[in-house]
């Protein structure tokens, strides 16, 4: 990737783009929501249709000379039909905070009730975070996982919907290991009246290929992001049933957002279309295959994991009880420096700041895209538990730099 046209105009930024695909090239992307896209997604993100205005939809835009731009769309949301088993489709929105967003200003008022997942234990600042619009927009009240075992306990957040009584009961998380019981999470809404949404942001791919159930079809509503597992064009999308679909549309558009990103869109279709290739099962599998191995190798090297392991694509470090004056900012700024790129995180029970939390969050997505398999990941688990052992020792930093940057070689990313 040479930015010939870019470099001409910008050189400055020519230089930090090449610098990016350099510092992605040679690091290992664990950042548990972040994946590499193809370059075909790339070359769609960059496409013309960054120049056309479509507001509205298919069919039905507020600008002429849009045939390309429904072209694209509809391609879009037939292929999210087709790979997540929807009745109808919203692939305009910008992010996942944004197709929740839609959903919130579609089925509730302000002041409305939200149930959802506390962020120290996994869940998502667009669930009703005081920080976000919607802990200032709506009530919020949150559950949490059980303290000792890590797992969200079902019978629990049943009882605490019906002494609440929400309006609607959020599932989905942003930094929970485990398999999401959708069917429980209903069963708590129906018991309480209320809506449903699953914001399967993080394991749209799992879900997708078949490795993880899903929620569609079960909650009135399901969210998530087009970049993460499923590796298409970065920003959101909303399912839902074709008796909310007037609703979502309008709340999206005119409501929440103006013209859709095209490009963005084009980025998301191709991405879709390489979902539904055969390729892309064993590509979800092997992730959760390689999450596990980390796990796994992590805890023979003395790490505790929250809820023990993992059923997805990430893992959840709790530093508290192997290595108790270690943050997990210092743990993420050592392995920054060798070339291991994951994050800090909060962890149940947190007793630090969210700012400079106890854990670490540490995701298999971007490995597996690069063709790492289980024994990589284990590796890649010695070299993380090497650091963090011993994060002021310049000579294992250097070793652990030496061992990262020939596991990228041995799987490269762009050529």
């Amino acid at each position: 990737m040479d930015y010939e046209a870019i470099r001409e105009v910008d050189p400055a930024v020519a230089d930090a783009l090449a610098g990016e695909v350099d510092r992605q090239n040679d690091t290992l992307a664990m950042i548990a929501s972040e994946n590499h896209v193809s370059e075909a997604v790339l070359e769609a993100q960059g496409s013309a249709l960054t120049n056309k205005y479509a507001e509205g939809y298919p069919g039905e835009r507020y600008y002429a000379g849009c045939e390309y731009a429904d072209e694209v769309e509809n391609l879009a949301i037939e292929r999210a039909k087709e790979l997540w088993g929807a009745e109808h489709v919203n692939v305009q929105p910008h992010s996942g905070t944004q197709a929740n967003q839609g959903v919130y200003y579609a089925v509730l008022e302000p002041g409305d009730k939200i149930l959802s997942l506390d962020l120290n234990h996994g869940g998502h600042l667009s669930h009703g975070h005081p920080a976000n619009f919607t802990g200032q927009f709506y009530e919020v009240e949150q559950y949490e996982v059980d303290a000792d075992s890590g797992y969200i306990d079902y019978d629990a957040l049943r009882e605490h919907a019906e002494d609440f009584d929400p309006d609607i009961i959020v599932s989905g998380y942003s930094a929970y290991p485990r398999e999401v019981d959708f069917e429980a999470i209903q069963e708590a809404a129906d018991a309480t009246d209320a809506y449903h949404l699953a914001d399967i942001a993080h394991i749209t791919g799992l879900v997708a290929a078949g490795v993880h159930q899903s929620p569609v079809g079960v909650a009135d509503f399901v969210t998530g992001s087009t970049h993460k597992t499923i590796r298409a064009g970065r920003g959101g999308i909303i399912m839902c049933d074709e008796a909310y679909a007037d609703d979502i549309d309008a709340a999206v558009f005119p409501g929440g957002q103006g013209g859709p990103l095209m490009h963005n869109v084009a980025g998301k279709a191709v991405g879709f279309k390489e979902a539904l290739e055969p390729e892309f099962e064993a590509y979800a599998a092997q992730t959760v295959d390689n999450a596990k191995a980390l796990g796994d190798q992590l805890q023979e090297r003395g790490f505790s994991l929250v809820s023990g392991g993992t059923d997805n694509h990430l893992v959840l470090v709790d530093l508290r009880d192997s290595h108790p004056d270690t943050t997990g900012k210092d743990a993420e700024a050592a392995l920054e420096e060798v070339g291991v790129v994951l994050n800090a995180n909060t962890v149940p029970g947190e007793t630090r700041s969210a700012f400079n939390p106890s854990g670490i969050r540490a995701g298999t997505p971007g490995l597996t895209t690069r063709g790492f398999d289980e024994a990589a990941c284990r590796e890649v688990a010695d070299i993380i538990a090497d650091v963090v052992d011993a994060h002021d020792d310049e000579d294992v930093k250097a070793d652990a730099s030496a061992r990262v940057s020939a596991l990228t070689d041995d799987h490269p990313l762009y050529q």
